[in-house]
């Protein structure tokens, strides 16, 4: 699983840009994990549902 995310991180964010320094190559690192990776990035434990879809999708059924 490990080796997925960092292949993905290396696709997605580093192969795409270029940083001047450690400090904007971190943020947007962190900005890449916390913004998009981890809220949106379906997954297939919960269905190939985003954790944002499946959160939504939870309250439904708990509301029904």
């Amino acid at each position: 699983m490990a080796e997925s995310f960092f292949h993905t991180l290396q696709l997605e964010l580093l192969d795409e840009h270029r940083w001047t320094t450690r400090r904007q190559l971190a943020l947007a690192i962190f900005e890449w994990i916390e913004a998009w990776y981890n809220p949106t990035r379906r997954h297939s434990s919960i269905k190939m549902l985003s954790p944002i879809d499946f959160e939504v999708q939870m309250k439904a059924t708990a509301a029904a």
